[in-house]
């Protein structure tokens, strides 16, 4: 059984997620917390709960998802996994934070990059990748067929669709990653968003105002 703990961090309220099985292993998903307290929260939370923190992950690297990659890695001796067309992306966050006037230090450490073809094999159930680019380039999401369960970065949101204006959005292809790949998953599927509350594939199918099932 796979437990979801989810944090809201920093000032665009993004959505980080812990996600453990029964024997305390963990993956930590777009960590943001950019304040010393959010960071001492996620790291309270992992002492409280005797969590073993196994895997870094990015389902895309937008600023808001990637404040917390450095002191994940310093914290817990992780590398960051992420999709290679977001190299780039992690590469301008901290230019694009100063827009924001959110400066912060960015994660330099080694990268391992994911794709349709890898497997997350952390010590608990193993995590489809899906490929899933619209909102940023190398967007992927984290399915758990099993589970029923879906970390969905910015792409899908309750009755939502990620924003296609940033550099390197697509609109036509965020569209087609929510018919064609999300929608195709069962309708029980819970859906994690990288901001907002939860959802169901099928809920979205009936309505969502921007892509109907």
């Amino acid at each position: 059984m796979l437990n979801v703990k989810i944090f809201q961090f920093n000032p665009l309220q993004e959505n980080t997620y812990l996600v453990t099985d029964d024997q305390k292993n963990c993956l930590i998903i777009d960590p943001g917390c950019y304040f010393d307290a959010e960071r001492e929260e996620l790291a309270g939370y992992i002492d409280k709960h005797a969590l073993q923190p196994k895997m870094l992950l990015n389902t895309h690297c937008h600023l808001d998802h990637v404040f917390g990659n450095k002191f994940i890695h310093e914290t817990y001796g992780l590398d960051l996994h992420l999709h290679r067309l977001e190299e780039r992306v992690l590469e301008l966050s901290p230019s694009i934070a100063l827009m924001w006037n959110l400066p912060f230090d960015n994660y330099c450490g080694p990268l391992h990059f994911l794709n349709h073809t890898s497997e997350l094999k952390w010590g608990g159930p193993a995590f489809e990748i899906l490929e899933t680019p619209g909102h940023s380039p190398g967007s992927i999401s984290f399915y758990q067929p099993e589970a029923g369960m879906l970390i969905a970065g910015d792409v899908l949101f309750r009755e939502s669709v990620g924003r296609t204006d940033l550099p390197g959005g697509n609109a036509d292809q965020l569209l087609k990653t929510i018919s064609t790949v999300f929608y195709a998953l069962p309708d029980a599927t819970h859906v994690y968003s990288g901001h907002g509350m939860p959802t169901t594939i099928g809920h979205e199918k009936l309505h969502n105002p921007f892509v109907k099932g």
